[in-house]
Order: C-alpha cells, then sequence, then structure tokens
C-alpha cells in the first residue's frame, strides 16, 4: 500500500516564505490633479441630475452650474480617468506565485515514490512594472486634460445656447412690436380709404405688411421653442420652459485683442495639453519598450517525500530567456516613430488652433463693429424716422409708400441688429471658451 506524503506542512512554508519575498508596489496611482476629477463624482456615479432652481429668472451662472453637474459628456470623462487609474493599480502588480504538486518514481518497487509540492515565482527586472506605471500616470495626465476641455466644452455651449435664447426671446418681442405697429398701421389705412383719401391697392399693400408681420411672429415663436430646446439638451434636464432670462444681449462685450487671444490659446488650450501629454506618454512608452529585452528570472522551489527512503528532499530552479533573437527590435522602433509623430502633432495643433482663432476672430471683429454701429447710430435714426412717418401717415401728411418704405426700412434694422448681435456674442463665447463646444458630438480618444 502506498504511504502518503508528509510534505505539506514544509510545502506551505516554501510558499508563503516566496511570496512574501516579492517586492509590493505601492496600490494607488500618482495624485495629478486631482481636483480636475472631485467636482460632482458623487453626483455623476449615483446618477442624480441637478434640478432646475425655483428663481423668477435664470442666469447664466445657475445654468452654467446646472449643465456641469448634468452633463453625461462630462460624467464620462471623469469614469475614463477612473478607469485608467484602476489601471494605473493593475499594471504595477507584481506576476502570482505558481504553486502545484509533483511526483516521481510513482509505484517503483511497490513504493509511492517521490511526492511532493512545489511553488514558483517570476521576478520582473529593470524596473519594468514601474515603467508600466509610469506610461499610465501620462494617460491619466492626458484623460484630465480631456477633463478639462470637456468642462470648456460644455460651458461653451451653454452660454452659446443661453444667448441664442435671449436673443431669440428680443426676437419675438420685435415681432410683437411690428404685428402691433402695422395692425396700427392698417387700421389707419382702412380709416383713410373709407375716407376715400387713398385707393384700395394703399389698403392692401399695409394688410400685407401686417400678414407678414404676423407670420414673422409665428416664426420668432418656433426660433424660440427650439432654442430652449437646445438650450435643455445642454442643460441635461428635462425641456425648459420658456421663461425669463436674467440677461442684455444689448450690453456689448469687451474688446478682444488679437495678439493677447493668441498668446491665451497657446497657453491656456487643454487641446495643446492634451499633445503635449501624448508626447509624454510616447517617451514613456519608448523607455519600456528598451527594456522588455531584460530578461525575467523565473525560480522554481519544490520539497518531496521520497517514500524509498524516507527522506525529504528539496530542489530549486532558476531560468531567464536567452535574448538571441528578439531583443523588441521592432518594438522600439514603433516606439521612436510614436514619439516622432506625437512631437509634431503638437505642431498640428497649434496651427490648427490658430486658424480657428482667426476665423472666429474675423467674425467676432465684423459683427462688434456692425453690432456697434447699429446700437449707436443706425437704430437711433431708424427709430425717429419710422416714428415721424407713422405719425405723418395718421394725419394724412404722407403717403402710403412712405409708410410701407419706413415700416420694412425699421423692420430690416433691427432684424440686421439682431443677426449682428447673435454673431458677435457667439464668436465672443466661442473665443473666450478656448474654441471648444460641441460636448454632446465630440468622441474621447
Amino acid at each position: 500500500m502506498i504511504k502518503q506524503p508528509k510534505f505539506v506542512a514544509a510545502a506551505l512554508m516554501l510558499a508563503v516564505s516566496c511570496t512574501s519575498a516579492v517586492a509590493q508596489e505601492p496600490v494607488q496611482p500618482p495624485s495629478i490633479a486631482p481636483e480636475v476629477v472631485q467636482a460632482d463624482e458623487d453626483q455623476i456615479e449615483s446618477g442624480t441630475l441637478q434640478p432646475l432652481p425655483s428663481i423668477d429668472g435664470l442666469t447664466v451662472e445657475s445654468l452654467e452650474q446646472m449643465a456641469l453637474a448634468n452633463s453625461p459628456a462630462i460624467a464620462q470623462s471623469a469614469a475614463r480617468i477612473r478607469a485608467l487609474r484602476g489601471k494605473w493599480v493593475q499594471v504595477g502588480l507584481a506576476p502570482n506565485p505558481t504553486v502545484g504538486y509533483v511526483g516521481s518514481e510513482i509505484g517503483n518497487d511497490g513504493a509511492g515514490g517521490q511526492q511532493g509540492g512545489f511553488v514558483g515565482q517570476d521576478f520582473i527586472t529593470a524596473r519594468k512594472l514601474q515603467k508600466n506605471r509610469a506610461v499610465v500616470s501620462a494617460e491619466i495626465s492626458r484623460a484630465e486634460q480631456q477633463f478639462a476641455a470637456m468642462q470648456r466644452r460644455v460651458q461653451t455651449d451653454l452660454r452659446k445656447g443661453y444667448y441664442a435664447a435671449l436673443l431669440a426671446q428680443r426676437r419675438m418681442r420685435l415681432a410683437e412690436e411690428l404685428v402691433r405697429v402695422t395692425t396700427d398701421a392698417a387700421a389707419a389705412s382702412k380709416s383713410l380709404y373709407d375716407a376715400e383719401e387713398i385707393p384700395m391697392a394703399g389698403l392692401l399693400q399695409t394688410e400685407v405688411q401686417q400678414q407678414n408681420a404676423l407670420v414673422r411672429l409665428r416664426t420668432s415663436q418656433n426660433g424660440l421653442a427650439q432654442a430652449w430646446r437646445r438650450l435643455s439638451a445642454v442643460v441635461g434636464t428635462e425641456e425648459l420652459s420658456d421663461q425669463a432670462l436674467v440677461g442684455d444681449v444689448s450690453q456689448l462685450p469687451e474688446s478682444l485683442d488679437w495678439q493677447n487671444q493668441l498668446v491665451r490659446l497657446q497657453t491656456e488650450s487643454p487641446e495643446i495639453a492634451v499633445a503635449m501629454a501624448d508626447v509624454d506618454r510616447a517617451r514613456r512608452a519608448l523607455s519600456r519598450a528598451c527594456v522588455e529585452a531584460v530578461p525575467n528570472i523565473s525560480t522554481q522551489f519544490s520539497v518531496q517525500y521520497d517514500d524509498s527512503s524516507d527522506y525529504t528532499i528539496a530542489g530549486a530552479q532558476i531560468g531567464i530567456p536567452l535574448p538571441l533573437w528578439n531583443r523588441n527590435q521592432g518594438g522600439i522602433r514603433q516606439a521612436q516613430a510614436e514619439v516622432t509623430e506625437a512631437v509634431r502633432n503638437i505642431d498640428r495643433v497649434e496651427l490648427n488652433l490658430k486658424r480657428r482663432l482667426a476665423e472666429s476672430f474675423q467674425q467676432y471683429s465684423d459683427a462688434h463693429i456692425t453690432a456697434t454701429s447699429y446700437a449707436t447710430d443706425i437704430l437711433p435714426r431708424a427709430q425717429r424716422t419710422f416714428d415721424l412717418v407713422q405719425q405723418g401717415y395718421a394725419q394724412g401728411e404722407v403717403g402710403y409708400l412712405d409708410l410701407l418704405a419706413a415700416q420694412q426700412t425699421f423692420s430690416q434694422t433691427n432684424l440686421a441688429y439682431l443677426d449682428a448681435l447673435s454673431s458677435l456674442w457667439e464668436s465672443y463665447v466661442q473665443i473666450d471658451g478656448l474654441l471648444l463646444d460641441e460636448s454632446l458630438t465630440q468622441q474621447l480618444n
């Protein structure tokens, strides 16, 4: 009958001693701008959305806070950072030891032979685990810059939607005013027609102007509803109802200087920071690739009980691969090329930002000149002219053709002014937001 082996206690002691000898890596990632990820993480993870405040008028600041708290794009970016922090922990962990059973000469001369257990451990050399974590640390830094960029995108989208809603309210008030004045003009024309002071054509043309004003009012109402829907999507809450917004679009923003904005963009843009983080990661990956061929050490220790001699015997193995053919030549070349690619990408991003800034700045400059001219000179003249013509028409001193021309000029002038304000605020917010927008369509990479 084969005897039971008596090696269990010795094998367990050997396994414990070998496992404790493995150097342990720290289990927390480096603190790289942790404040970026702290904003509303509890809300993001719980899935709760910020409610709308019960106030008479919504300010751009309150809407911005809601958008930042509710944005799925920001939650996605925060989750990416948390995932990379988990990756940082994982890539620095040493390999697990292996344990198992070993037996030989079993049944020789009817004996149990040599039976026992073994424990093995691979030791990673050349600080490869630390270099792995260095690569992921650069990825974390990149993700944090993407998080900052996403916050900027949400803020820009919110402010664009806010000013669009303000302008839509202003357009509707203008349309309502045009309906009022054209209705008054149509009523005056009817009185003059009844008194046989103007022909039927004069009455019909003023009524056509009235109908055009009603159509413009309806389209303005549709535009206002669309502006609120777009703003609701950016805020990330239920559809906002038309309500008062605190702000005045006619209060023109500060003047911007091209050179100052270019320097600000080159020094503060998260897009450049992301590109620089890519360079850092590529260089750390190259450092890691250069030590890939350094052999790791594989060890194995065993304890066996020899049934035939009643002895307990031990064994040890240590091995390393010989880097004769595979010295990671291709991996090193790939990493070197990726460093070059990342460095050149910084130049591409900077030139692209300059081009985009040039386009937005031209739009801003043209709109600023136009809006200023309308506000200080053209609008007051158009308003004064229209008031005088309207009074003269009501008194029968001005013909209906002059009234129609004054109405058309007044309407076109106000609409052009609102178009200039829309272009001005859109370009200003775009430049102020470092050219970052479209938070709901931007994909993380």
